[in-house]
């Protein structure tokens, strides 16, 4: 009786594993395969902070060659030389810079409002603006007024984004946020107090906005990505030392590519990524497995 039992039941389960291979394989045969690259923001409005320049950069690239409708690039600095190339490089796109503080709520309003007034929403907000602060010095060294302009760029510039953009999302129904943390957020480094707190700030900021805007009918999710060290021109700028000692805690052996964080962001910032919200996404080289 039980052998029989045995056969039915590996049948059964057989039978469901069947189904759901014949499920999938329809699926897949019913969706052509892209001939270029994905289009996952076609149509889209996108603004990117710190867009001018380094992660910031390589994220507009990479959501305007998949097919963003517009790219606005929210950034203290000059992104002229931004703006040019990637309208030169993405014709199709619309191209355009707001040239602002950040941490100063009426510029912030008054830039989103200006955004969803021109292009009548706004889809996707990627936060990657921030600074470092002085690094390579113990915590009784840290200058306090250099920490409070940490937090105020790293932490309140990305509360005060988001909720300038939630109100155009909730209206619209669907929204992405994603916010650039950093693994010193997690573990943190040794020399760089401001910073890994400020990060460790902006990880459990996206936990509460993503909790905000679950379970009201829109399609809203806010997420972060937490990069180990990559090459860019702030960490160009940081003491050698202080660049080693995070570069020899990545197994990989290396710092991250500008490319791959922006590969992980185009994910999170997509429609594909609808379950999850409040997440802490690595890119770490595998210094980071939790």
């Amino acid at each position: 009786m039980s052998g029989e039992w045995g056969r039915c039941r590996m049948s059964g389960e057989w039978g469901r594993a069947s189904f759901r291979v014949s499920r999938l394989s329809q699926h897949l045969a019913a969706v052509p395969l892209a001939a270029g690259p994905a289009r996952r923001f076609e149509g889209q409005v996108c603004v990117i902070t710190g867009g001018a320049r380094g992660i910031g950069r390589a994220i507009a690239e990479r959501l305007c060659l998949e097919g963003a409708r517009a790219m606005c690039l929210f950034d203290v600095g000059d992104s002229t030389e931004a703006v040019g190339a990637l309208q030169k490089a993405f014709p199709s796109a619309k191209v355009l810079a707001k040239k602002l503080d950040l941490t100063e709520e009426p510029a912030v309003m008054k830039a989103v409002a200006e955004v969803v007034k021109e292009f009548g929403r706004v889809d996707v907000l990627v936060q990657a603006a921030g600074i470092t602060g002085k690094t390579g010095i113990k915590t009784h060294e840290v200058d306090t007024a250099d920490f409070d302009r940490v937090f105020s760029v790293n932490v309140k510039g990305i509360f005060l984004c988001a909720k300038a953009v939630l109100p155009s999302m909730l209206e619209s129904g669907y929204g992405r946020i994603v916010n650039i943390a950093s693994i010193s957020g997690k573990d943190g480094n040794a020399g760089m107090l401001a910073y890994s707190a400020s990060k460790a700030a902006v990880i459990n900021l996206t936990k509460v906005i993503g909790k905000d805007y679950v379970n009201n009918g829109k399609d809203i999710t806010v997420n972060c990505i937490a990069p180990a060290v990559v090459q860019t021109a702030m960490v160009d700028a940081m003491p050698k030392e202080q660049v080693k000692y995070m570069t020899d805690k990545i197994p990989m052996g290396r710092t991250g590519r500008l490319d791959e964080v922006a590969s992980t962001v185009a994910f999170v910032a997509s429609q594909e990524c609808s379950f999850t919200t409040g997440f802490c996404f690595d890119a770490t080289g595998g210094r980071s497995v939790y």
